[in-house]
């Protein structure tokens, strides 16, 4: 007959294995803030200051706090049961963030808290575990905490997470190349915490105030995936799936195209998420962005998507049906869920290729002779420079037989030769950069050598010149210019 044997795993050995779950900076702090706002904090400061001779970062809320009890069962390794019933404003799941997130980026943890004026505090750290192979924690009396960093900015109600020895931060750096390193890797977290807690920063969650969230003093802003303020954004019909009790709601999107953002609205979209690529799922658990980025293998990503994006939201109470890992970056759709994505993906595929390839179809629609033409046939699409168009024709007046035959020649290895891999990467990823922009007397000395060669030393018809510019799009970015030339050059 079997015997039972209570069989503990190394402190030692498990405390190291932890510290390598895939956890960034970022994601690190994104766990301790889930935290915060389940304990109803509505400002939380992150503070990093690795300048002096014990560098440290903190994460401080104005939260409810907690009583020693609290604090001791909040530091212990799987706090509660994933699969008990959770507050919907509750962002923890399996009671081993604080831990694991913090101990992937420093080697010592401190949690000092404050509770309707009483403050308790408490200690991990792995230099003691190993040494000792057992989880030693350390419970902080009245002077360790007051000789901790930062504890004194904590109010009557509120909690301090202290990370010292930071041996993953730095990456064993120092001076300037330091400095370096870590300020690249505060400008990730507020890039992250923007676009993660980005409906909490906004105050559109149900349930919760507006939170207010900084990094060493600078407040974050919140960041919208969807691009919302935009008018020219397309919400499309709300979908929800019930699933048991609960519902998962998916609400589509479908973003501008990028010429019908202002110039410093695309910078800000194409700076923070890549505008373009970003494409596919965004999935919300209690609010909090989760995953995105994504279509969950049910379509690959493509043009015929790229504006694409839909919001998923789920309760907390689904989390086993999603497989929530313990970093919360990684989620997968139930069964119904993803049926009714993809039905949803088929409908938002024909807006999202209408907005994008609506924009090229309007180029040759709105000019009546353009300069290129596009042919579909049996063979496929192909394109090629127009020979009636009136520069064409003009050139061809000026020309013999033998002139014409190497004219004719031109036009059709220049249309063979058109680039169209290297234009469709270029404008796929940064398609503002194809455009360039010529100074004032640039443009001026360009119209002027249209209207030379359309007319010569002939007066011309602005009307007639002003539909040539249009085809061309030598101009598009100058309309202000070519119409104080037309007056000037065709009174």
């Amino acid at each position: 007959m079997a015997r039972d044997r209570i069989h503990p795993p190394s402190a030692a050995c498990l405390s190291v294995s932890m510290r390598d779950l895939g956890y960034s900076l970022e994601t690190a702090i994104a766990d301790l803030i889930d935290n915060s706002i389940s304990a109803g904090a509505d400002a939380i400061d992150i503070i990093c200051d690795v300048s002096g001779t014990h560098p440290a970062v903190a994460v401080l809320d104005n939260g409810r706090g907690m009583i020693e009890e609290e604090l001791l069962n909040a530091m212990r390794h799987g706090t509660g049961n994933p699969k008990q019933y959770r507050s919907p404003q509750d962002l923890g799941r399996f009671g081993l963030g604080l831990k694991t997130a913090s101990f992937s980026q420093c080697r010592s943890l401190t949690v000092v808290s404050s509770c309707d004026g009483t403050v308790c505090g408490a200690e991990w750290c792995l230099d003691r575990i190993d040494a000792a192979d057992d989880w030693i924690l350390s419970i902080l009396d009245d002077e360790d905490i007051r000789g901790m960093p930062y504890v004194e900015r904590l109010g009557a109600r509120g909690t301090a997470v202290i990370w010292r020895k930071l041996d993953r931060l730095m990456e064993d750096e120092a001076g300037h190349r330091r400095d370096e390193i870590v300020n690249e890797k505060l400008e990730a977290v507020s890039r992250h915490l923007s676009l993660v807690f980005h409906r909490f920063l906004s105050g559109e969650m149900k349930g919760h105030g507006r939170i207010s969230l900084t990094v060493n003093g600078h407040p974050i802003t919140a960041f919208d995936p969807f691009c919302r303020k935009n008018p020219a954004t397309q919400v499309l019909p709300e979908e929800i799936v019930r699933i048991g009790e609960a519902e998962v709601r998916l609400q589509p999107y479908v973003l501008p195209h990028h010429s019908r953002l202002s110039a410093s609205e695309y910078d800000y979209y194409q700076d923070r998420s890549d505008f373009i690529s970003n494409q596919g799922g965004y999935v919300y658990r209690n609010g909090r962005l989760m995953a995105w980025g994504d279509w969950f293998r049910l379509v690959p990503k493509g043009e015929a998507t790229k504006l694409a994006r839909v919001q998923i939201d789920f309760p907390n109470s689904l989390d086993e049906a999603w497989t929530i890992d313990i970093k919360k970056s990684r989620a997968r759709p139930p069964h119904a869920v993803r049926e009714r994505l993809r039905q949803v993906i088929s409908k938002i595929t024909t807006r999202s290729v209408t907005v994008h390839r609506g924009r090229g179809q309007k180029l040759f629609q709105e000019v009546g002779d353009p300069l290129w033409e596009r042919y579909a046939d049996q063979t496929g699409i192909r394109y090629a420079l127009n020979s009636s168009h009136p520069l064409v024709q003009r050139l061809r007046d000026r020309l013999d037989g033998e002139g014409i035959r190497h004219l004719d020649l031109l036009l059709e290895a220049t249309s063979a030769s058109l680039p169209v891999e290297m234009v469709y990467s270029d404008y796929s990823t940064n398609p503002r950069e194809l455009s360039q922009t010529p100074s004032t007397q640039d443009v001026w000395d360009r119209l002027h050598g249209l209207k030379r060669a359309l007319w010569g030393d002939a007066p011309g018809n602005a009307e007639a010149f002003r539909e040539v510019v249009r085809s061309t799009r030598l101009f598009s970015e100058q309309g202000e210019i070519v119409e104080n030339y037309i007056k000037e050059e065709f009174a």
